[in-house]
């Protein structure tokens, strides 16, 4: 017999009845029944009940056992009285009558419970990882990764894909965030980076004659935390040569829908090919480039209706022609009380309010300060326009969009939340298209990239030389899941004085680009075919396949919202031995 086991905790089943058996596994939970000891035992594949008599060898030992202490057990599989069968449980039919038990590792008073998973801080639940993995949720979740990326493995190979590695030790580049450096010890003064992402690199698989490459990678950015982003995280990364837009789609697409098919539980997910919506149409409708299409609201803009007179305020708003009025329909929103509700919740996200306009039953048509400033002809046409009728409301939002297009999409999403309108179980995927190549960045007062500065401006270099670069559009687009990017991509610039020319016009020099991309810009010079690509995150996907809002309920280890991992102690403190072999003097930040 093998030393540990015959059979898993998740294995036996009616057919089982009268054999000898040996298992081995957790103390899951411990129940005492007039002198017979119920144990539900676990390991990675499920639950078998034990039943220990107290001539059983080793009852004693057992009853002073606390949960999660490890056993081994030998016993005879019997079945179960009809009034005890559990039919939630695959073992639910079988229990084992033990023989003989012997202990192979008795736990200590536990931090956290395992058994019925309790909430607990998250503090101590990262500091106890090792418990928590133990808990059937994040267990489930864990494993629930490692099929979704099996799967997409699977699919990617299907289509032809091959699945190369590239380097963790890297040079430092400016794509965005920030970078975790490394310092070299051979070489005194200098620094590798951690890969943002493995951009440069794949780009340069696709000039070295591959044509079609993904890799499950890491990546790595020093940025802000927050519930669906980490320092450290894994993305499907792709690239394909001699593709347009279209044929980037089509390769992802199956990928992605089916996926969510296998591990979606029978939700319904979009149909491919996926909706297309250029990114300034979704900021006009939805307020987002991520907009969750499970909400039906679509925002219009009403100015017309509200120019040269009516109600005083929108009036001179919209003096200033750069300015709009936004409305958000609300279907079965119609009722002064949900009104005043959104009234409060705008001025406690910093605004002096939220205009609207509802049925009043009391009035028998619209009611509020808009329509009653209006008039009735003026609010039945506003209100028509926007399809609502008895029972509906209307909010809305003035001023600059610019300054409250996400205000606008907040206030949707709470709307459609709130209402009840968002359809909760199903995956709506979209393609949000046509990004601005280029962006002012308000802190500097300086054009810069908006999304990724090795993107191929539509237009290509005409458009560079004869375009305000804030109307240049690029070949950029993102995937969206029910709110939740999933990943960016884009058709890459493949020609060295297209990048050399994007790169000064958001204020690099030709020597800096040749500094910090000469590999690849002499890689360009060699011959380069058209490509591009993407990279949907790993971490995101499970997370909303697992119905989880933050990703560290679907990663192993992850770091707390402080960028720490609390189990290793990372990142510590290191001996002055080794600071001096890398050539580094510490400089703390200085207290105030």
């Amino acid at each position: 017999m093998h030393a540990y086991r015959t059979h898993t905790c998740g294995a036996l089943r009616a057919a089982d009845t009268g054999k000898s058996v040996r298992l081995s596994g957790w103390i899951h939970r411990k129940r005492d029944h007039g002198g017979l000891i119920f144990i539900d035992l676990r390991d990675h594949y499920g639950l078998t009940q034990l039943v220990l008599a107290p001539s059983t060898p080793g009852f004693n030992i057992v009853e002073h056992l606390r949960a999660e202490s490890v056993i081994r057990v030998d016993g005879e599989v019997v079945a179960r009285t009809a009034e005890t069968v559990n039919p939630n449980l695959p073992t639910g039919e079988v229990e084992v009558k033990v023989k003989d038990v012997a202990v192979l590792s008795e736990a200590s008073e536990l931090p956290l419970p395992v058994f019925g998973e309790p909430d607990y801080p998250e503090e101590i639940r990262l500091k106890n990882r090792h418990l928590d993995l133990r808990r059937e949720t994040l267990h489930r979740n864990i494993v629930l990764r490692s099929r979704v990326i099996q799967s997409i493995r699977s699919r990617m190979i299907e289509q032809g894909f091959l699945e190369f590695q590239t380097p963790i030790l890297t040079a430092s580049s400016p794509e965005g965030a920030r970078d975790f450096l490394v310092p070299s010890r051979l070489h005194p003064s200098k620094f590798y980076a951690l890969p943002q992402a493995p951009q440069q690199f794949k780009q340069l698989l696709m000039v070295s004659g591959f044509d079609r490459y993904f890799q499950i990678a890491p990546c790595f950015r020093d940025e802000d935390l927050r519930a669906d982003r980490s320092l450290e995280f894994y993305q499907l990364d792709v690239e394909m040569a001699f593709v347009t837009q279209e044929d980037v789609f089509a390769a992802i697409e199956p990928v992605m829908h089916g996926v969510f098919t296998e591990f979606g539980e029978g939700k319904p997910v979009t149909p491919y090919p996926f909706p297309r919506i250029p990114y300034r149409e979704a900021i006009a409708k939805y307020g987002s480039d991520k907009p969750d299409l499970r909400n039906p609201i679509v925002m219009q803009d009403v100015s017309d209706h509200f120019r040269g007179g009516g109600f005083g305020l929108f009036a001179r708003i919209l003096e200033d022609r750069k300015n709009a009025v936004w409305a958000i329909p609300a279907k079965s929103g119609g009722s002064r009380a949900f009104c005043d509700r959104m009234n409060s919740w705008a001025q406690g996200e910093g605004q002096p309010g939220l205009g609207y306009i509802f049925w009043s039953d009391d009035q028998g048509g619209w009611g509020g300060p808009i329509a009653k400033n209006l008039g009735a002809e003026k609010t039945d046409a506003l209100m028509g326009a926007l399809g609502l009728g008895q029972g509906d409301a209307a909010f809305f939002v003035a001023g600059d969009p610019k300054a409250f297009y996400k205000f606008a999409g907040n206030a949707r999403t709470k709307v459609g939340t709130d209402l009840k309108l968002v359809a909760e179980d199903r995956f709506e995927f979209v393609w949000i298209v046509d990004f601005p190549m280029f962006e002012m960045n308000e802190e500097t007062n300086h054009v810069d990239f908006s999304h990724n500065p090795f993107s191929m401006p539509q237009g290509e270099l005409e458009a560079l030389n004869s375009k305000d670069p804030l109307d240049i559009l690029a070949y950029q687009y993102d995937i969206v899941c029910n709110g939740h990017e999933l990943c960016s991509g884009a058709i890459r610039n493949h020609l060295p004085e297209i990048m050399v020319r994007a790169f000064e016009i958001a204020g690099y020099n030709e020597s800096v680009v040749e500094e910090q991309f000469g590999g690849m810009l002499n890689a360009f010079r060699h011959g380069a075919p058209p490509h591009g690509g993407l990279a949907p995150g790993i971490d995101r996907i499970v997370m909303l396949l697992a119905g989880e809002t933050a990703i560290r309920e679907v990663i192993a280890f992850p770091l707390n919202q402080q960028g720490q991992d609390l189990m290793m102690n990372a990142p510590s403190e290191v001996a002055d031995k080794q600071l001096k072999e890398l050539h580094i003097r510490l400089a703390p930040p200085i207290k105030a």
